[in-house]
């Protein structure tokens, strides 16, 4: 009886071993790679695998895994590890400092992300995938930093950004590795380098300001000057307007009066023909009295003398006297 409880004991630790080490089960998004008898078997799907504990065993991958201490810092820390990740993955690389082609130093912090997407080649193709990933980004980085001016690689990030993807997905696509972004998440010029450039600035500021101080004087004179214009032609049309209302006024007067005198000058004569009396002894005559009642209207005018033809313009009034006695109904 001992020797079959032996075996059956036997037999049923092997199941256990079986048990334990036989049954993989594999997370969503994670894989890992096989080996039989040192050599390449199969990668293994997400859910439950079955393998010979003796003949299969997973092969490690180095990875880069990230803790955080009790004070809050973030630790990130490289290790073995038998299940691949297959998740897109964020490498924040410690800063580096870089040259410019106008041989400036800056430093530059940069994040990569990045997807494993065929395990088999991230696992054969290279030994230390986080530690190749990291140092073919830094040099890729140094390499198109120093084509680049200072004021270049302050204003095209995203220029940069693209060819560095670029680079860095053609570089790891034999490791099975597709690299989706790069970021430049901040770059530190030198401490006089960025206080130059605060002064570069604040008198670029100055200078703006200035110009658009004088835009606004000199758009201020312009509009001032346009609205003094419009005034005075303004002013001036209504002056011109006002005087040819005045003179088109003063001629319809005239017209006005002539035509009345006209009118005057008529009935007198019919009077003065009835009367067979010359009318222009009658013209000279009114034109005398109204002459010589201007000439008399002042408080210190006197009349110490008669003009020449006075006696002509008195007897012209006696024929105004002779025109009205002679005249029926006066």
């Amino acid at each position: 009886m001992e020797p079959i409880i032996v075996i059956i004991t036997f037999i049923t630790i092997l199941v256990i071993i079986f048990a334990v080490r036989g049954f993989k089960i594999i997370p969503q998004a994670e894989t890992m790679i096989i080996e039989r008898l040192g050599r390449y078997n199969r990668t293994l799907p997400s859910g439950v695998n079955i393998i010979w504990p003796i003949l299969d065993r997973p092969r490690e991958i180095h990875w880069r895994f990230k803790k955080t201490d009790p004070s809050g810092r973030t630790i990130v820390t490289s290790r073995t590890s038998k299940r691949i990740d297959l998740r897109e993955q964020l490498y924040d690389f410690p800063r580096q400092n870089v040259i410019t082609r106008d041989n400036v130093t800056i430093e530059i912090d940069a994040l990569l992300y990045f997807q494993i997407v065929d395990p088999k080649r991230a696992v054969y193709e290279i030994a230390n995938l986080p530690n190749a990933i990291e140092k073919l980004t830094q040099t890729t980085l140094r390499n198109v930093i120093g084509e680049l001016d200072l004021d270049e690689c302050l204003v095209s990030r995203d220029t940069i950004n693209a060819k560095l993807r670029g680079i860095l997905d053609e570089a790891t696509d034999k490791w099975g590795v597709k690299v989706t972004r790069v970021e430049l998440q901040d770059i530190t010029p030198p401490k006089e380098i960025q206080e130059a450039m605060e002064k570069q600035m604040r008198a670029e500021r100055d200078r703006r300001a200035a110009i658009l101080k004088a835009e606004g004087e000199k758009r201020a004179k312009i509009l001032e000057a346009e609205g003094i214009r419009e005034s005075e032609i303004n002013k001036a049309q209504g002056e011109k307007q006002a005087d040819i209302l005045k003179a088109e006024g003063e001629a319809q007067a005239r017209v006005k009066v002539a035509a009345a005198e006209a009118e005057a000058i008529r009935k007198v004569a019919e009077a003065i023909s009835q009367t067979r009396t010359d009318p222009a002894h009658y013209l000279i005559a009114v034109r005398y009295l109204e002459t010589l009642k201007e000439m008399t209207s002042g408080q210190d005018n006197k009349v110490v003398y008669l003009p020449y033809e006075a006696t002509a313009i008195l007897s012209s009034i006696g024929g105004i006297k002779n025109m009205f006695d002679q005249t029926p109904g006066v």
